[in-house]
């Protein structure tokens, strides 16, 4: 940087998915549709998980801590795509966006290590001593340790990235403020950034998704050992809401960080950015409330008192 002359960035711009050839206020009235149902359904499945006795259990339990990274996600990114799309453009500060990043990635951290299907294996493939070892000393260490490595790892990448130089440039081609899009805008040296982002993504992404796969094989391989159509029909309805949660989460994340960062991927990204961001969080209260018949009865119970 010494002898490059350049401007102190203040502010980023977010152009979002910018100019939708006048569609920007319908795209704006669908994804607040949106964002009032992602709210609605995740504080709707917290409320019941903490005030009904008959979904005091580890599943319930761990899908309120699920429900309410979702809720943190939404909040996170969801106003700032309302605002481009309002606007045609969103101006964030510079410890804003810094600020952003820090809640996205720690709760993306997060939600990777609480889509466990530890709880699933053990239900399944060891019903006997399920209740022995899934008590709640064990949930709640089994939810809290995502939550306090996910705001503890997520320091090593960010604090970096709050000292680098941003030159001249600060128009961010996204609706968010996302890791490559910094590193692409600032004139510091990145590497160190991108050298720790690429070695936590082994143990925060590949691990979990290695563990999950590993333990379904396990799950699938005692599902069909159970001689009853009945009690296989249960097993899987039990892990299908999971698995579709599972592969919707870490397909989007392993996509949107596999695309190349330039040239016509950018909206491709853009795309996989908005399920990721947007949509995921919506299906999750959707899949559990709809096929989730103890979520559904404590609703009714609740509307009716």
């Amino acid at each position: 940087m010494s002898g490059k002359n350049y401007t102190k960035v203040s502010e980023f711009i977010l152009l979002g998915f910018g100019n939708l050839h006048g569609l920007n206020v319908l795209f704006f009235i669908v994804f607040l549709i949106i964002f009032v149902f992602t709210i609605t359904g995740n504080l709707v499945i917290i409320v019941l998980v903490s005030i009904t006795p008959a979904l005091q259990s580890p599943m319930y339990y761990l899908l309120g801590h699920l429900s309410l990274s979702d809720l943190l996600i939404s909040t996170n990114i969801l106003p700032n795509l309302l605002g481009s799309l309002l606007l045609g453009k969103e101006i964030m500060t510079y410890s804003g966006c810094i600020t952003q990043f820090y809640f996205f990635s720690a709760t993306t951290i997060s939600e990777c290590l609480i889509l466990s299907a530890y709880d699933r294996f053990l239900a399944i493939c060891n019903p006997l001593r399920y209740s022995s070892i899934m008590d709640m000393k064990f949930c709640v260490n089994l939810s809290a340790w995502p939550w306090l490595l996910g705001f503890t790892v997520t320091l090593s990448g960010v604090l970096p990235i709050s000292e680098f130089d941003f030159c001249a440039d600060n128009v961010i081609d996204h609706f968010y403020c996302d890791l490559y899009p910094l590193l692409k805008l600032s004139c510091s040296d990145t590497s160190f950034v991108e050298l720790d982002s690429f070695a936590l993504s082994m143990p925060i992404f590949i691990f979990p998704c290695g563990f999950i796969i590993v333990t379904y094989i396990y799950i699938f391989h005692t599902i069909f050992g159970i001689p009853s159509t009945t009690g296989k029909q249960k097993a899987f309805s039990t892990c299908s809401s999971h698995l579709f949660v599972v592969g919707t989460f870490y397909g989007t994340l392993v996509a949107k960080y596999m695309i190349p960062s330039n040239g016509y991927s950018l909206l491709l990204i853009k795309i996989v950015s908005l399920l990721h961001t947007v949509f995921t969080p919506l299906f999750n209260p959707i899949i559990y409330s709809l096929r989730n018949q103890d979520i559904r009865t404590a609703l009714q119970k609740s509307i009716q008192k």
